[in-house]
């Protein structure tokens, strides 16, 4: 088989080592390897670097799922670009499993050109992305202590959600603080203590991520805004769906390799003819719910292209089918306008039904006549 790459070196990678395999060119062609186990301390890691700069090893790879360490590595190693393996670098291995033998395997799949490079980001957008993640946490945290007080009021016949429609409005909060005033007896003595348990503030520390956030995105503003005017995508999932897929998207050959990417492309398991299982791979959990939730969004509404699909797929394949069909259609739309810059043009409520028009005449007869009635269509002029 031929050597595509003659220098380099498979790295196998756990929380707390390193166990790395170069492999260089020897006499009568016969490759020379060499294992070193390291420990993902950063002293040990640049001299496992070093180690690997000294050795000529030119292309490094890794399972994905230690892909942080890659651009760490490949800059000190002297290496020109850090492959991170994928799902093939564990097909197909022979033998038993063990740390070395994963780190020759990977190696071998390298210097034969046999692995294809995962995308790494670059450093501003991981620590965006860390950004967007924490806020988004803290936003199931919030909703998750609102339902505990909710959970809270109806177990002591308090329902003011049955009547607000948020429990943190002005008004809710207004009734929960007037509840203080409700006090008997020896609590009444601690009625400015329970005013000021009923009273919070927003605090820096609740602020951080939030203003961090809008400084980082100050660069992507006209990016955001243009993604904001796609049905049902809104800025804050603007911002998040930046940060998982960034602005450049050349590591994406086509939008169908962002789509499955993400976890948003159906199965395909097909064997003797026969079409089994359609349910989609496991991608990015941060990015594929994002395009899901707007997805939904998109489909209560009766004014564009994403709810006339959802509004049509959802009656055959049902709600959750559905969403992940629109979510698709939607991460499609957002890839080509980051890679063309161009400006989003809605194909309108009425797409499908323009697609074929007699057709939609035909299904309204029938129809028709399925109730009794004698149907005679007169264009008008």
């Amino acid at each position: 088989m031929e050597v595509i790459y003659p220098r380099c070196c498979g790295l196998d990678v756990h929380k707390q080592t390193v166990v790395a395999c170069p492999v260089t060119p020897g006499p009568n062609g016969i490759p020379c390897e060499e294992v070193r186990t390291s420990s993902t301390m950063a002293e040990d890691l640049a001299a496992l670097a070093a180690w690997l700069g000294e050795a000529g090893c030119t292309h490094a790879a890794l399972e994905s799922t230690g892909g942080l360490l890659a651009p760490r590595l490949g800059r000190a190693g002297g290496a020109d670009r850090a492959a991170a393996g994928q799902r093939q670098a564990r097909q197909g291995r022979p033998g038993a499993k063990t740390d070395v033998r994963d780190c020759e395997w990977l190696a071998d799949l390298l210097r034969h050109g046999l692995l294809r490079g995962s995308a790494v980001p670059d450093r501003p957008r991981r620590e965006l992305r860390e950004l967007t993640r924490y806020r988004s946490a803290l936003v199931q945290e919030r909703a998750a202590a609102v339902n505990r007080l909710q959970k809270t009021l109806e177990g002591a016949g308090i329902k003011p959600a049955a009547v607000a429609t948020d429990l943190t409005g002005v008004s809710a909060r207004a009734m929960l603080a007037a509840l203080a005033e409700l006090a008997r007896g020896r609590l009444r003595a601690k009625l400015p203590e329970l005013r000021r348990a009923l009273d919070g503030h927003f605090g820096a520390h609740h602020r951080f991520p939030v203003a961090e956030i809008q400084e980082r995105k100050r660069p992507l503003a006209a990016t955001v805004a243009r993604l904001d005017a796609i049905p049902g995508i809104g800025r804050r999932a603007a911002e998040i769906l930046l940060a998982e897929l960034g602005t450049e998207l050349s590591h994406f050959p086509s939008a169908r390799h962002c789509a499955s990417w993400a976890g948003l492309c159906p199965g395909n398991h097909e064997s003797a003819g026969k079409r089994r299982s359609g349910r989609t791979r496991k991608g990015n959990s941060y990015l594929r719910a994002i395009p899901v939730e707007c997805a939904l969004a998109a489909g209560r509404a009766r004014t564009s292209y994403p709810a006339a699909q959802y509004r049509r797929l959802v009656r055959r394949l049902g709600e959750e089918k559905a969403a992940v069909a629109v979510a698709h259609t939607l991460l499609v739309i957002i890839y080509h306008l980051l890679t063309t810059g161009a400006e989003y043009h809605d194909l309108g409520y009425d797409y499908f039904d323009r697609l074929d028009r007699d057709a939609l005449e035909r299904r309204h007869v029938r129809g028709l006549e399925r109730l009794g009635y004698r149907v005679a269509l007169e264009k008008i002029a």
